[in-house]
């Protein structure tokens, strides 16, 4: 499989060169240079297959021949060594718990994978290569987590200070080793930004190659495919009229789903649910995409103000408005909404969200009352523990704390403040 520039579609690059760039010279996202089709039969057939074998049917196009059969499956079973369980909220209402892996985030599916997919690229190579990534929240911790030790990979992970959670920060602050934590004066934007402006810094390239392990990276978009395959493996009673309403941040996520359902999953309709930061809603909404400063939410993970994945859902239909309209529609909700939300369906279904499933769930529910009649699933993608801070003060008796949660509050946080300036960033990556 080759892979273009969203900048410039003449630039053309492998699987493994997608990988190690992260992106493109021009600082453009790869795409795939087609999208392949599944079997009919195969999607229709979906509960009949191993896990294992679906996500490598799923995702061996993608790569081709650069990782061997063997390596690949070894790689996915490490990926997918956690369960992705579908609960029935109410009904014709089902939440899909993302939440079950290592570091409690949905995000530890497209770390681990990555990981997997450079620890073998890398393999060998006496120069090691450093992962940049910015996090706004969970994404630190998976790719922490995901990188640890991982020979030949150095880990540099920047996030806003005082903008996620202390259990967030835990988790990406206290591992040690390959990995380095830097703490931000600014927001997710400022840390998205400077990552950005140092992959195009030649004489730093040159001194410390660098690549990144946000979703903007191929391997850790793609295998994000994955959750909405087992969804619909699991459905019983799945048909056309299904939607999934996506809790959204950067945009990764909801955009794997689209790519599954234009491999062949039939899926009815998306709904990107967002928090106030509300670039994409009033994007579809007015046709004019307007990025305002990202505004701190309950649901921060999401505080994404310019989101650097809707470019490939443009890509998906080809500037086609109508077509896309056709198949996302986005929503966006305050805080107050988000909290109600959560203390509601506790209330009602004894089921407690997460503030960025309870945005998840009211976009279901508005795209619900508008079109009714449809079997709806809306995705859970952090475990409700690392928000206890600010969750809705009579749910917070109602978390359950996993051991290896509690053992993270008592390890030394270790991370370098930094204002939110590239120069400084520079210095430090070219000293360390």
């Amino acid at each position: 499989m080759q892979y273009y520039s969203l900048q410039n579609h003449q630039h053309r690059a492998s699987f493994r060169e997608a990988v190690i760039q992260g992106l493109a010279p021009d600082k453009g996202l790869y795409f795939p240079l087609e999208i392949p089709k599944l079997d009919k039969d195969f999607a229709e057939r979906l509960e009949e297959y191993d896990p294992l074998y679906i996500a490598r049917k799923v995702i061996q196009p993608f790569i081709g021949d650069e990782i061997p059969e063997h390596h690949l499956k070894q790689i996915i079973r490490d990926t997918l060594s956690f369960p992705f369980p579908l609960r029935e909220i109410e009904e014709n209402v089902y939440a899909l718990e993302l939440f079950h892996g290592p570091t409690l985030a949905f995000k530890d599916v497209g770390a681990r994978f990555m990981a997997g997919c450079l620890g073998y690229f890398r393999r060998g190579n006496e120069k090691p290569v450093t992962v940049l990534v910015a996090t706004s929240g969970d994404t630190g911790g998976a790719v922490a987590q995901g990188f640890h030790h991982v020979p030949g990979v150095e880990v540099v992970i920047l996030y806003p200070s005082g903008k996620v959670s202390e259990l967030q920060e835990k988790q990406l602050t206290t591992l040690g080793g390959n990995i380095h934590a830097l703490e931000i004066n600014g927001t997710f934007d400022d840390c998205q930004r400077m990552v950005k402006t140092a992959f195009l810094d030649a004489e730093l390239q040159a001194q410390r190659p660098l690549t990144s392990a946000n979703s903007i990276n191929v391997a850790r978009w793609l295998p994000q495919m994955f959750y909405y395959f087992m969804a619909y493996r699991k459905v019983k009673h799945w048909h056309k009229e299904t939607v999934i309403s996506v809790p959204s941040g950067n945009f990764g996520n909801i955009c794997a789903g689209m790519m599954a359902a234009a491999m062949g999953l039939p899926v009815y309709h998306f709904i990107a649910a967002t928090n106030v930061n509300d670039t994409v809603p009033r994007y579809l909404q007015n046709g004019r995409y307007e990025p305002h400063s990202a505004v701190p939410t309950l649901s921060n993970a999401m505080d994404v103000a310019d989101p650097s994945n809707f470019v490939r859902i443009l890509q998906l239909f080809a500037g086609n408005e109508r077509a896309l309209k056709a198949s996302l529609s986005a929503y966006s909700f305050t805080d107050k909404e988000t909290a109600a939300a959560m203390e509601a369906v506790f209330r009602e279904h004894q089921y407690l969200m997460d503030p960025h499933g309870a945005v998840g769930y009211l976009g279901l529910k508005q795209y619900l009352r508008q079109h009714p009649g449809h079997t709806g699933i809306f995705l859970e993608t952090a475990h409700p523990v690392k928000f206890t801070n600010v969750l809705p003060e009579g749910l917070r008796a109602g978390v359950d704390m996993p051991e290896r949660i509690q053992q993270l509050f008592h390890l030394q946080k270790t991370a370098v403040r930094m204002d939110a300036d590239y120069a400084q960033l520079k210095d430090w990556l070219m000293q360390a």
